[in-house]
């Protein structure tokens, strides 16, 4: 997944504004990183953000979740795609 950073750095071009708060939230204490990325509670995370920072604030929040979940299934797809190769090639399939 994007580190914090990236994140910030796609909220300023696409906001003008770091919203750095809302991203340290989502990925900076390990325990309840997790818990902030389940997809099942974004309508209560989402009216929490919004109502703390603004609307904006809430699209980042969705946003980043979106840029997460993205990236880790590329790795998903990246890893299914070596896994089929190298099976493929055990068996002399290429």
């Amino acid at each position: 997944m994007p580190p914090v950073e990236k994140h910030i750095k796609a909220s300023i071009e696409s906001t003008g504004k770091e919203y750095r708060d809302v991203h340290e939230w989502l990925d900076k204490d390990p325990e309840k990183k997790a818990e902030r990325h389940d997809v099942t509670k974004m309508y209560e995370y989402g009216r929490m953000i919004e109502e703390k920072y603004g609307p904006e604030a809430h699209r980042e929040y969705i946003r980043h979740i979106h840029d997460d979940l993205k990236a880790k299934f590329e790795h998903v797809q990246h890893d299914l795609e070596k896994a089929i190769a190298d099976t493929l090639a055990y068996f002399g399939v290429k």
